[in-house]
């Protein structure tokens, strides 16, 4: 990361007074756990406003974002620095092409994240989709395959498009509990979370809007419908991920590429070879010995031997 152009966060100063009253004591309470920089990963599928949460984090348009191009075409590291905090943000391309896991667009991601530590993984989805089907699962699944399931332990679910009115006359709260749970149980599903893994039923969801139909509050805030004043409740929950007591995730080879299948099992080929020579060449060697032993010679064998008493 040394090589990172790390600029001055300036973009914190354009957020509203209270909002940056609320992260300056946010970040305060992470030096204060002796954590000086936070890495965070948002990836998801296409679509779904991950650039633009990106931006809405920095506080300036760090990233491009177009109405007629829905997707950056390749990862991307934002970093800012105040008071000694360092923030990097990682915004990736979407994961689904096709209706399936663009392998190419996941080998990039991965290789573009090699030596580095994520803090956090922000997982990106919308709000205003209704249903989970089973590409939601193979995001899931091509993420915890990519960094294993422990990076679940450093994440949270966050939902776009949070700006809305919920169908069939629902209750902004109701809508948003069943939304979560649907989404949460394809995680713990595609993540391979067992129910003894109590943590999984700890990763928390929070709301974003990053349009300007979004509203706002006397302190001028951006609020959701629910009126929770959305930026200052994001990052609060990010610093509640982490200074969970869970480990950070090295993105190191050994990850990426996952064991040597060439040297896979090779520690146990000298066992193979013992139990080979000891339980079935030996005993076979060794019944054969028995059954020549016990065989009746021919006559010519034993003339041969001058063992036969016949005279020819």
């Amino acid at each position: 990361m040394a090589s990172q152009l790390i600029r001055e966060w300036t973009g914190i100063q354009q957020f509203p007074a209270a909002t940056q009253t609320k992260l300056l004591e946010l970040l305060g309470k992470l030096k204060q756990e002796n954590v000086s920089t936070l890495t965070i990963l948002v990836m998801g599928k296409g679509g779904i406003g991950k650039s633009s949460t990106v931006n809405s984090i920095i506080g300036e348009r760090a990233v491009a974002v177009s109405a007629f191009q829905s997707e950056i075409p390749r990862p991307v590291m934002v970093s800012r620095s105040t008071a000694g905090f360092t923030l990097n943000v990682i915004d990736t391309p979407g994961l689904i092409e096709g209706g399936y896991v663009n392998d190419q667009t996941l080998e990039n991601i991965k290789r573009f994240l090699v030596n580095k530590t994520i803090d956090i993984l922000l997982y990106v989805d919308r709000l205003d989709t209704y249903r989970v089907d089973n590409l939601d699962k193979q995001v899931v699944k091509a993420v915890t395959e990519s960094f294993g399931k422990e990076i679940w332990k450093r994440a949270l679910v966050v939902l776009t498009h949070a700006q809305l009115l919920p169908p069939d006359g629902l209750e902004y709260d109701v809508f948003f509990t069943g939304r979560s749970e649907a989404l949460l149980k394809v995680v713990r599903s595609g993540a391979k979370i067992k129910k003894q893994d109590t943590w999984g039923d700890a990763i928390p969801v929070a709301l974003v809007e990053n349009s300007g139909r979004c509203n706002k509050n006397e302190n001028i805030e951006k609020v959701l419908p629910c009126g929770t004043a959305w930026i200052p409740n994001l990052v609060k929950t990010i610093t509640e991920v982490a200074l969970n007591g869970s480990k950070p995730i090295l993105v190191n080879k050994k990850l990426i590429e996952g064991p040597n299948p060439d040297r896979r099992w090779k520690e146990f080929i000298p066992l193979v070879f013992a139990f080979q020579y000891f339980f079935i060449i030996k005993p076979l060697q060794r019944a054969i010995k028995n059954d020549m032993a016990r065989e009746t010679r021919p006559a010519w064998e034993l003339r041969d031997t001058g063992l036969s008493s016949r005279k020819f």
